[in-house]
């Protein structure tokens, strides 16, 4: 800038020298003041520092440069304007116009980004240079004037041009430096590792936590390293899966992309995703540890019992079902498997009495004494509740897994303690052994708890093995439960009446109203087979409702004042409105309530207790006789002849079986009997056969009322009335003089 101003002082000088001409000398000083102060003013700005100013101090030093600039371009205005108006001379002219059009071009090159001071510059210069020309008057120089006019516009174009790519290549610049700034960030706070291989396969880009999930093997300084090295290394530092490291270097090799599962010592499980673009490989780096660890855990959830951790039913299925699986593929001879059921004795007492916090803690201990005692090769599970199963697999012999299975019921002998509490606990084990190799779980598992109920049914607390009668015993119940589902919706059961006779006048007062099953093919099944099959079908409310209604509509057929009795259960309490079928049946059939009497055994009572209490006093308040089944065979709590309102008291037969051989099973008859009278209830002695019984109750008990074979089996609705009216209408038969009137 210094430079031009003092070249245009001498060219400026040297005209004023040959001209003669004061005006150009003096344009010739003003170029080497104005430049000089412009030079000044231009490192004063710079030695301010760009960009450090703020607004006020920025826009005086863009109003000075506009000022001095304008000032220089003027004065070469007029030396153009001297040297072609005033003074003519040839040289002079030249030098002007040559020189001024070439600041023109540095004025767009210099001063493009100051729009202003461009136009003022242009118009300082071209309009005294085109008057100048103009003065001449003659058409080559007006097409001059006219022709820096354009070259006025243009100029000012090209500096609006420069200014525009300037800024633009000024923006792309900021925002590139941004963009790189943030990748920087993103890449920085990426919560993934992150490594980038250039064209060459060396690590050109690689993040923090990339470095940190190599420095957990040990590796580090990896950058600009070819990622074969690294492989390497990575494959010397641990021990990591050959062909994982194989499969990964064979996708950055071939610049394809997929995902890999990489396991880094100790439970660390990260996922590689690679991706390539433009000859460029990228792998991402994300730790998947926790995800892991969460799917293994709901895996096992899945898998085990959340108690006891052992495997669950579904689970130990799958595993059993693999190894029957394998058995059958094997060439070599079978040899023989074993299936446990295992069941803790009374386990429901446990939770009544001691809590279901404790019953959940036995559970747990019981599966670390079966783990303890087991074979090590054992597959142990829990079904569910209290019952676990116990999979023995290449025994020597089925000696072998009884041994297994005693020795498990034997570690039971020693109680368990927890919490201050001590709790003796029995298992019982139903086993099933095998050697075919065609057996199903489900058909083992059949067999074993077929053992099991034999093993409970034998005592409890001991094993039992399975054999083909209980398999036989199994298909028949379960083709009675079928047929006996299909008799009660078809009504094919009958009933029977047992008499009740007054002790004394030998005349029939009550009977009892039994269920009889005639099968198609299978003949009479007996009640103690048929009726636990109903109450485990669900289907003894039916049948009970439908006793009650036949019962009261044949009792209205007998003479007199002869009442009928049915037997109800405890899941007749749970399981159906006994008061409204009671209350129903009579209404319909016009029977007193006098002539109706309920049975329930004492069993019955215990399990149902409020329920039966509140049911049986709204029976009794209607007038029906409620009596006391088969007392002495239950609980016999005395409480409960107190607080249900019962009317009669039924001896069962145990006690009345010895009593003519037997003076203490006597003596005690007849204190039941007289705990019965002393309660005012109606006492009834049930299974006498024998005139000897008979005529000894007579004489040493206070029996009021008997039942027995000695005076009829049950009887079908057809002969029970003929019964009554020989029994009732014949002369009355005395008995041995009673002791106690």
């Amino acid at each position: 800038m210094l430079a031009g101003a003092f070249a245009s002082a001498i060219i400026g000088g040297l005209s004023a020298y040959k001209a003669q001409s004061l005006p150009l000398l003096l344009c010739a000083i003003a170029f080497v003041v104005i430049g000089t102060i412009r030079y000044i003013d231009m490192r004063s700005f710079w030695r301010a520092g760009i960009g450090n100013e703020d607004a006020a101090t920025a826009e005086h030093w863009e109003n000075r440069a506009v000022v001095i600039g304008g000032a220089l371009a003027a004065v070469y205005g007029i030396w153009c304007y001297i040297s072609m108006a005033i003074e003519q001379d040839p040289f002079a002219a030249l030098a002007s116009a040559s020189i001024s059009i070439a600041v023109m071009v540095g004025i767009c090159a210099r001063n493009f980004g100051l729009d202003r001071l461009v136009t003022i510059q242009m118009l300082a210069v071209i309009l005294p240079l085109s008057l100048g020309y103009s003065a001449h008057g003659d058409v080559y120089h007006l097409v001059l004037a006219a022709l820096l006019g354009m070259m006025l516009v243009s100029f000012r174009k090209l500096a609006a041009d420069i200014r525009s790519i300037l800024l633009s290549a000024v923006h792309g610049r900021v925002e590139a430096s941004r963009l790189a700034s943030e990748l920087d960030m993103s890449i920085s706070i990426l919560e993934h590792g992150l490594c980038m291989l250039d064209e060459n396969g060396r690590i050109a880009v690689i993040n923090k936590r990339a470095v940190r999930l190599f420095g957990l093997v040990g590796l580090g300084d990896l950058l600009h390293q070819t990622f074969d090295t690294v492989t390497s290394r990575l494959s010397a530092a641990a021990p990591l899966s050959r062909e994982t490291i194989e499969q990964l270097s064979l996708m950055v090799a071939s610049k394809t992309s997929g995902k890999i599962l990489l396991h880094l010592p100790p439970g660390y499980f990260y996922e590689i995703t690679v991706s390539t673009r433009n000859q460029r490989v990228v792998l991402l780096f994300e730790d998947i540890s926790e995800r892991i660890a969460s799917e293994e855990r709901i895996t096992f959830l899945a898998r085990h019992d959340t108690l006891t951790n052992l495997p669950n039913r579904s689970h130990f299925g799958d595993l059993i079902e693999a190894d029957l699986a394998a058995r059958r593929t094997t060439p070599e001879p079978a040899r023989p498997v074993a299936l446990m059921l295992v069941d803790i004795d009374d386990f429901k007492h446990v939770n009544d009495s001691f809590g279901h916090v404790a019953g959940d803690t036995l559970l747990a201990q019981v599966a670390r004494r079966m783990r303890e005692h087991a074979p090590p090769d054992a597959v142990l599970a829990r079904l569910g509740g209290d019952e676990f199963i116990i999979y023995c697999r290449n025994l020597d012999s089925d000696d072998e897994a009884e041994t297994v299975a005693r020795t498990i019921v034997d570690s039971f002998g020693e109680p368990f303690v927890f919490d201050g509490v001590t709790l003796p606990v029995n298992v019982s084990i139903g086993l099933v052994t095998s050697t075919a190799v065609t057996d199903q779980l489900d058909d083992l598992m059949t067999k074993a708890d077929l053992a099991l109920y034999a093993a409970k049914a034998d005592g409890k607390g001991r094993t039992q093995v399975f054999h083909t009668q209980m398999d036989i015993d199994y298909h028949y119940r379960q083709r009675l439960k079928t047929d006996l589902a299909l008799a009660v919706r078809q009504g094919q059961l009958t009933l029977a009446f047992q008499p009740l006779l007054d002790i004394c006048s030998r005349k029939v007062v009550s009977c009892e109203a039994l269920a009889r099953w005639q099968h198609p093919q299978l003949g009479a099944i007996p009640p103690a087979t048929f009726i636990p099959l109903a109450e485990e079908m669900g289907l003894i409310s039916d049948i009970t409702a439908w006793v009650i209604e036949e019962a009261a509509a044949q009792c209205v057929l007998w003479p007199g004042e002869i009442s009928v009795a049915v037997n109800v259960s405890a899941r007749d309490f749970r399981g159906a409105d006994l008061e409204a079928l009671v209350r129903g049946a009579l209404e319909r059939t016009g029977l007193a309530p006098a002539r109706f009497e309920i049975e329930v055994t004492e069993t019955a009572v215990i399990e149902q207790h409020e329920t039966a209490q509140r049911v049986l006093q709204r029976l009794a308040d209607q007038g029906i006789a409620i009596a006391l089944d088969d007392f002495g065979t239950g609980y016999s709590s005395l409480s409960y002849l107190n607080a249900l309102p019962f009317t009669k008291l039924k001896i069962d037969r145990s006690f009345v079986a010895d009593i003519t051989t037997n003076p203490r099973a006597l003596r005690l008859l007849a204190n039941v009997a007289r705990l019965g009278r002393d309660l005012d209830l109606t006492v009834i002695a049930e299974g006498v056969e024998t005139e000897d019984q008979l005529n000894i109750m007579l004489g040493h008990t206070q029996v009021q009322q008997v039942q027995g074979y000695l005076f009829s089996r049950p009887l079908p609705q057809r002969d029970i009335g003929e019964l009554i009216a020989r029994l009732n209408t014949a002369p009355r038969r005395l008995g041995a003089k009673r002791r106690h009137g």
